[in-house]
């Protein structure tokens, strides 16, 4: 073992026994931040990927930076998909963001650019569909959801039910380079079809906020935080797999014991190289350590636990070594 590495497990050790012992930083210790955030340092790491994630990214990079004079952590929401294919496989950010694991054509694109990209779980989400605030529907289960979202369904409210408006149906919602396209299209509309074409969509999901908040008709999807900080000006739907299921609604609470049955696993991606860097290592290290935290839920994830927390530190000490 090196003397970089025999430093940064002793590092890591005492880290986590002091986590342990006085637990993290507490969400209120924690200052907003803003994309790309910055300090000017003389080392860098940047965070590409998800925008679901990108919240969560960017208020631990602006609270990293804060501790740690000299390091400068960037970030972007690029989306999933955008970030692995444009960013990370080539090398050009060292941690992507991810709402959906990384696929099989992915991993060998990095391989091809002599990329090795390690898994961290970092959190949970309730992907939310919302409406406008004037809808008169409340629940929806999948197959109705698929008949709105899949190419060739329903053009009018009225078509997937006869109770509702017959008023055309506007849709807003991520594009295909989006982890929260690939996980709805996969998990909700699945053999129904595939997922239209014809819609507004953006990575920027306060942009869906925004287009469903103010269009009458309005459907949408994205990340739970982004509803929470804006529930007052759209409704979000309860959502139900089957006619014979009871509706729930998104929420923290919910998607933590899967109640709600949009709840899916967020990730971070970490480039196995730059782990020899001690920037890379330990902001990776300090996401980890805030993932079992209220830093998550004040965002509007669940947390991880802390025993998958303390997992994903044995497994970064692991790799790094």
């Amino acid at each position: 073992m090196t003397d970089t590495q025999m430093d940064r497990s002793g590092r890591s050790f005492s880290r986590r026994k002091l986590l342990a012992a006085t637990g993290a930083v507490g969400a209120a210790a924690i200052a907003g931040c803003t994309e790309n955030a910055g300090n000017g340092g003389n080392e860098r790491v940047v965070v590409t990927g998800s925008s679901t994630v990108f919240p969560v990214s960017d208020r631990l990079a602006e609270e990293f930076m804060n501790q740690n004079d000299g390091i400068s952590v960037t970030t972007d929401s690029t989306g999933t998909g955008g970030g692995f294919n444009n960013n990370f496989c080539p090398g050009d950010s060292e941690i992507n963001g991810a709402s959906r694991q990384i696929k099989d054509a992915e991993v060998e694109e990095c391989s091809d650019s002599g990329v090795e990209p390690i898994e961290f779980q970092i959190g949970k989400d309730a992907v939310t569909m919302a409406v406008h605030n004037d809808s008169p529907i409340d629940c929806m289960t999948y197959d109705e959801l698929a008949e709105i979202w899949r190419e060739d369904g329903a053009e009018t409210w009225s078509d997937v039910n006869s109770d509702w408006p017959d008023e055309e149906i506007v849709r807003f919602g991520p594009p295909s380079t989006s982890g929260t396209f690939d996980w709805f299209s996969t998990n909700v509309i699945g053999d129904a079809g595939s997922h239209v074409t014809q819609y507004e969509k953006t990575e920027n999901d306060n942009e869906l906020v925004q287009g469903i908040s103010s269009t009458q008709n309005a459907i949408g999807y994205f990340g739970y935080a982004y509803y929470r900080e804006n529930q007052d000006a759209l409704k979000a739907l309860e959502i139900r797999e089957t006619e014979d299921d009871e509706c729930a609604a998104p929420s923290i609470d919910a998607a933590q014991s899967d109640a709600y049955p949009m709840a899916r696993p967020l990730y971070i991606y970490v480039n196995k190289d730059a782990l020899q860097q001690d920037a890379v290592y330990d902001f990776v290290e300090f996401y980890i350590e805030q993932s079992s935290t209220d830093v998550i839920s004040d965002v509007g994830y669940v947390p991880v636990s802390e025993e998958q927390a303390q997992s994903n530190l044995d497994k970064l000490e692991s790799e790094a070594n």
